[in-house]
């Protein structure tokens, strides 16, 4: 009877052991674990570790990391060809814009976050509508390489600073373009400058060319830049006169500031030799903004 007994006990804890031993909660190949399941490491389900799932750094699936399939908004080399395709057809090429373009820079027609903009090698001309009567070509349209950095000015500003940027003349879109691609590039490059140095600029082809803009603190008249806009015209101007176009759109610039409340409607003129001992604007201009109104030659 007790051999007996001890036998049915034995079967019995037998049993007993291998029904719990069967549901495992660890280490498996589904579930919550290490394993091809749901939230691990493994290779199915919806996968936010490093498997072939949907969120992870792998290579299929909706990707934000820098795998190569999905619809990616990392580095990698997948779905980009939808975006990049937007680009192209326009005969333009996706890079970052920090880069020098040749033509002009769109947004939104690539992939891989708001810096990586489409270059086309044609420049189009696009007004930024902030004035009537005058048109102010924006930094997209020349093809500006991104700011490495920026302060935002207060604005009205009470100054004008008028310059001349003593580089060649320009007297179409395409040609005035390249002189301020020119002279961007020599300000990023060569001066260490963190954007093209002035506000606006102005060309023998009658349009304004945005720099800096309304909004940010220029680099162009030393110890005054946060107190006004510099507006250079593209040439040097010590022996020849912008002609009469240029004028006009500098003064309707001027206006246009006053009338968004960009630039106060008692600002003072200054030349740039006004504030430092400088040729600029040139002779022959700084005779020509001394009979504009505001023009104010004591030190601002």
């Amino acid at each position: 009877m007790f051999l007996k007994n001890t036998c049915m006990l034995l079967l019995l804890t037998v049993f007993l052991g291998i029904y719990p031993g069967s549901i495992d909660m660890c280490v498996r190949s589904g579930g919550s674990g290490i394993g091809g399941g749901n939230s691990g490491l493994g290779n199915g389900g919806t996968n936010t570790g490093s498997g072939s799932g949907s969120t992870g750094s792998e290579s299929g699936g909706t990707n934000s990391g820098n795998g190569s399939g999905g619809t990616d908004s990392g580095s990698g080399d997948g779905s980009s060809g939808e975006g990049d395709q937007r680009c192209s057809d326009i005969g333009g090429v996706c890079q970052d814009d920090s880069g020098k373009c040749g033509g002009s820079y769109y947004s939104g027609k690539c992939s891989g976050g708001a810096n990586n903009r489409c270059c086309t090698t044609t420049a189009i001309e696009k007004d930024t509508n902030d004035c009537s009567g005058v048109t102010i070509i924006s930094r997209d349209s020349w093809g500006a390489r991104r700011t490495k950095s920026s302060s935002s000015i207060k604005v009205p500003v009470l100054n004008i600073y008028i310059h001349h940027t003593v580089t060649g003349y320009c007297s179409s879109f395409s040609v005035c373009i390249s002189r301020m691609k020119q002279i961007q590039n020599g300000h990023m490059d060569d001066t260490g400058y963190d954007d093209i140095g002035y506000s606006f600029l102005v060309g023998d082809d009658g349009k304004i060319y945005e720099g800096r803009g309304w909004g940010r603190v220029g680099s162009h008249t030393k110890g005054y830049n946060r107190k006004g806009f510099g507006i250079s015209f593209i040439g040097n101007f010590m022996t020849l006169e912008p002609n009469t176009v240029a004028l006009n759109a500098a003064k309707a610039l001027i206006q246009c500031g006053i009338n968004n409340g960009k630039i106060s409607t008692s600002y003072y003129l200054y030349g740039h030799r006004d504030t430092k001992a400088t040729k600029c604007p040139g002779d022959k201009l700084y005779d020509m903004i001394k009979l504009w109104p505001h023009y104010y030659h004591r030190i601002p």
